[in-house]
């Protein structure tokens, strides 16, 4: 069973989530603790970003989706003034750091996306980040891919979680031009049931619900999460 400490809602940058909204709205509820998405904001929207996270009751933010623009003083801003503990970021055949990271490779996971990666490549970082919605995903459309991705997690440390929703209908992603079922917009908790395919095992200490709703709906996910996985 999971701990509601590990499930994170998070303030995620995509282009139906507004970020602005969100944080304001993490200090109407109260929230100290979040995780942070900026996959979908350059250096300058970024600054902004950091420098309305400065003036929030934001306190903790203890898992975060590395860029591949982000410097090493970034990196160094995100643990030393919110506490970041573990970074997830795509592979570098795909998404080539722009700096050196070399120094963080303890604390970065490899997410499993739509491109398989070495094990090479995985044994240079922590180990690695099972996105369960992009998991599903591959179970359902891509077979070849999901037992792929499932050696891997088999031999690895797996050290963060990314939790979306899974749809009952196909949908084609016109940024990666392919059909597929997971969706960073939840419309029903249903669409989290999917969770229930897999083991206690595949589950971390950093849980991150990468959605676009509203932080009132992700912590009604979050209670329906720990209810589901019981």
């Amino acid at each position: 069973m999971i701990s509601k400490e590990n499930i994170l809602p998070s303030i995620t940058t995509t282009k139906g989530s507004d970020w602005r909204a969100k944080i304001k709205e993490a200090d109407e509820l109260g929230l100290i603790e979040v995780a942070l998405f900026p996959t979908c904001l350059d250096k300058i929207g970024r600054e902004e970003l950091y420098g309305l996270l400065a003036k929030s009751k934001i306190k903790r933010i203890p898992f975060v989706h590395l860029r591949n623009d982000m410097s090493p003083e970034e990196v160094d801003l995100l643990i030393n003034e919110y506490g970041t503990e573990v970074f997830n970021t795509h592979s570098l055949t795909t998404h080539p750091f722009l700096f050196d990271l070399s120094a963080y490779y303890g604390k970065i996971y490899l997410e499993n996306v739509r491109h398989i990666f070495e094990r090479s490549e995985l044994d240079q970082f922590a180990g690695i980040c099972i996105d369960f919605s992009h998991l599903e995903n591959d179970r359902l459309m891509q077979p070849e891919r999901f037992e792929n991705f499932k050696r891997l997690i088999s031999s690895s440390a797996i050290g963060c979680n990314h939790i979306n929703a899974i749809q009952k209908e196909v949908h084609f992603n016109e940024e990666v031009e392919e059909d597929r079922r997971d969706c960073h917009f939840l419309r029903d908790f249903s669409e989290l049931d999917y969770l229930k395919n897999y083991p206690s095992g595949y589950f971390s200490d950093f849980i991150a619900l990468e959605m676009e709703n509203d932080l009132s709906v992700q912590l009604e996910a979050k209670r329906y999460i720990i209810n589901l996985l019981k």
